[in-house]
């Protein structure tokens, strides 16, 4: 028997209205539910498929859930790194009459993972250090955005694969709150909440087995903080430059391009010796990701875009393109697609088609030196398939969502 239910979605499907809202969240028979990992969470969580995607559905109460979706929806408007609302189901009842909590409805980020399901062995130092930078990225992004958190810890961020590093995303935002600007103590407060909460995770691994022995969770914890406030430091410091150095600006500008950030203008006085002072207004992340996705249409990660196109200008050079434009085009059907279609069907589960292409260069670039000469494009993509990728555990399958073919 069908219940009345109130929805409030941004997605259309009246594939909504069939699922079980009777039940409580917890007893929903295994027919509706996809099997992934997850992390820790207060709520009760469940991963269902519709049509062609996964959701997270998550039991809370309606005011809660209602704020989170708009948050959440807010944050998709200014292109954040977070989870993207889809509904919130309200006025749930089970079929005797008995209230039950609001779902929260999101969609699963694909090839994404919570920071437990990295550690099924022994987490390696450098593989931590990896995470915390993600981390401390995240919330630089989310602090020049204005937003608080309120609740900054690993348990609250989903990771992806990023060229060797990894890209952090926001996945529970109920604590959060969106300002035009934050001040020091708002940013202090969330520094110290992650402070608390990232040591507490740290010592869970550690009490499991997880962590390697030459990581200290008191360590750890520190350092997130540390390295948010080197990358704060960098983006926002008034820098006092010589009027014959000009050039100056701009190496402070690409060194920005390089962490990632765009810069929209630059606010310049004069001082009484002579000199200026420069403030570059930096407004978002993401330098390298919308320029790959500029020229080519390609989405990918910021250090995934970084090492495509890297890519790509080395072949413009070497074809001796002018125009930008016509470079990209030719570099994605000559270079880039053809590198994916190589991956037989069977392997094709393994990694989404940015990351396999710039494992595939680190992988030419290795063999190149080895060898002491370039060994071409066809050799790399061959020995990736054979020696690396073959080996490799089957993410995709892990994370239950299929990955479309470039045809």
């Amino acid at each position: 028997m069908l219940v009345p239910v109130r929805i409030t979605s941004a997605l259309v499907d009246p594939a909504l209205l069939d699922l079980p809202w009777s039940t409580p969240l917890e007893e929903w028979p295994a027919q509706h539910l996809v099997a992934l990992p997850q992390g820790i969470s207060r709520h009760i969580v469940r991963f269902v498929r519709l049509g062609d995607y996964v959701y997270a559905f998550k039991e809370t109460r309606e005011r809660i859930a209602e704020r989170e979706y708009d948050l959440l929806r807010a944050l998709e408007r200014i292109d954040f790194p977070s989870v993207e609302a889809v509904a919130v189901v309200a006025d749930r009842q089970t079929e005797d009459g008995e209230p039950l909590e609001s779902v929260l409805i999101t969609r699963h980020l694909q090839f994404s993972l919570p920071y437990r399901a990295l550690f099924s062995h022994t987490l390696r130092p450098e593989t931590m250090s990896r995470l915390l930078d993600a981390l401390a990225a995240l919330i630089v992004r989310m602090h020049l955005t204005g937003f608080f958190w309120g609740d900054c810890s690993l348990s609250n961020t989903l990771f992806r694969r990023d060229a060797g590093a990894f890209a952090a995303y926001l996945v529970d935002a109920e604590t959060g709150a969106l300002h035009n600007k934050l001040s020091n103590g708002q940013r202090g407060e969330d520094l110290e909440i992650a402070r608390v909460n990232i040591f507490g995770e740290a010592l869970d691994l550690q009490a499991a087995g997880l962590l390697h022995e030459s990581i200290d969770p008191e360590v750890v914890c520190e350092e997130v903080v540390q390295r948010y406030e080197r990358l704060w430091h960098e983006i926002t410091y008034e820098q006092a430059i010589e009027r014959e150095a000009r050039h100056d600006i701009e190496g402070r500008i690409r060194r920005l391009n390089e962490l990632g950030f765009d810069v929209a203008e630059v606010a310049m006085s004069s001082i009484d010796d002579g000199r200026f002072l420069v403030r570059p207004k930096v407004v978002d992340a993401g330098y390298h990701t919308r320029r790959l996705l500029r020229l080519t249409g390609l989405d990918a990660e910021e250090n995934q875009a970084r090492k495509l196109l890297n890519d790509l200008d080395a072949y413009r050079a070497e074809s001796d393109l002018i125009d930008e434009q016509q470079a990209a085009h030719r570099w994605l059907t000559e270079v880039f697609e053809p590198v994916v279609r190589a991956v037989p069907a069977h392997l094709r589960r393994k990694l989404e088609p940015q990351e396999l292409f710039a494992q595939i260069i680190e992988h030419k670039w290795l063999l190149s030196e080895q060898a002491g000469r370039d060994v071409g494009m066809r050799h790399a993509v061959q020995s990736y398939l054979s020696d690396v990728l073959v080996h490799r555990p089957d993410e995709q399958a892990v994370l239950g969502v299929e990955v479309p073919a470039i045809s």
